[in-house]
């Protein structure tokens, strides 16, 4: 199922532009995000092939299942009722059954938790990102020799300066394992090539030194430590780096770059838009999202903030949002059972 199958088979019922021209944040530059709600033909419906959610390859046009799309209005998340709540000049088709979804049924305090949860859950990403422009990691990957070390005396020395300090090949040690001492690993050398060591690593990419067996009477050479959960974790750091670099938006981050504050002001904006609607929801009872601080945020997305000041801002709002909670006269959560029954109505017209 695609897109152009749910136009061609008059599957629609609701598409709207959303995103940056929805909430008058749109530039020249802005993309054009649709998103929308279908209905599925009848055999798909009822038999075993529902389809939930479609959407094209970029995922700018989603369109969602209108029993997904109810679900999800229930559960308050941000991006379905903005879709619900579109301007008058953002949407581009309504089936007349869509009056029956009006938006005072769905509003409620869950928008604390949902809209103000997503927010903090992007200001992490945004430190996130933050710590992958200021640290920025070298193609050339580590691998496990760089985390062991010898001990000498009451200190410590980087394995690969101890080898080059002794001329020593890491394909001649071979390391017996220390009882009770996670780690630590007795070492020997073959100075010959005659005792057929394992080495401490087999090949570049492994990850955990290799074992020997050590004939009676060999000569200790020494004892290796070797942080395996801190080559883990540089692994994991590694691979996340380069799939960013890989996967990032060249303008977004240029732009980024060009502010030079070391944060995604893109995403901070968003974040403060999301947490000033809920503050919206909680105090008025009602979800208005053309923004009236057009100016506020758009200087936030050139990145003339400073990040600890957005942080700062984003505490208040959320200090703001937890006072509106206690007062407001929304209900706990949306009514279910009238959404379901609303729900079943629609597909009975469309079904009969």
């Amino acid at each position: 199922m695609t897109i152009q199958n749910l136009k061609s088979q008059n599957l629609i019922l609701f598409e709207v532009i959303s995103g940056s021209r929805s909430f008058g944040l749109n530039t020249p530059t802005s993309d054009t995000d649709i998103k929308g709600v279908y209905y599925l033909p009848k055999e798909k419906f009822f038999g075993l092939d529902y389809i939930p959610q479609v959407s094209n390859e970029t995922n700018d046009e989603v369109y969602y299942e209108i029993g997904r799309f109810v679900e999800l209005l229930l559960k308050n998340n941000p991006n379905i009722l903005e879709i619900l709540a579109s301007p008058e000049d953002c949407i581009l088709y309504k089936h007349p059954l869509m009056e029956r979804l009006q938006l005072g049924d769905f509003l409620s305090k869950l928008c604390k938790d949902s809209f103000a949860g997503y927010a903090v859950t992007q200001i992490k990403k945004a430190r996130g990102l933050n710590k992958k422009i200021v640290n920025p990691m070298p193609k050339e990957k580590k691998n496990l020799l760089d985390f062991c070390y010898v001990l000498n005396g009451y200190e410590t020395v980087s394995l690969l300066a101890f080898l080059k300090e002794n001329n020593w090949n890491q394909e001649q040690i071979g390391l017996v394992n220390l009882p009770n001492s996670k780690g630590m690993f007795a070492m020997f050398y073959d100075e010959n090539k005659t005792l057929g060591y394992k080495g401490i690593i087999q090949k570049e990419t492994s990850n955990e030194v290799s074992l020997s067996s050590i004939p009676k009477d060999e000569k200790l050479m020494g004892y290796l430590s070797c942080n395996q959960d801190g080559y883990s974790k540089y692994c994991k750091e590694y691979t996340e780096y380069w799939n960013w670099i890989e996967k990032r938006n060249e303008d977004r981050y240029n732009t980024n770059q060009q502010h030079g504050k070391n944060y995604d002001s893109k995403n901070m904006m968003h974040t403060i838009r999301l947490l000033q609607t809920a503050e919206q929801i909680l105090s008025t009872g009602k979800l208005n999202i053309r923004v009236s601080n057009r100016d506020e945020l758009l200087d936030i997305k050139a990145g003339n903030k400073e990040y600890d000041d957005l942080l700062e801002m984003a505490d208040q709002l959320i200090a703001s949002i937890e006072s509106h909670y206690v007062t407001s006269n929304l209900p706990d959560k949306p009514d279910e059972e009238k959404a379901v029954q609303t729900l079943i109505k629609i597909r009975e017209e469309l079904y009969k």
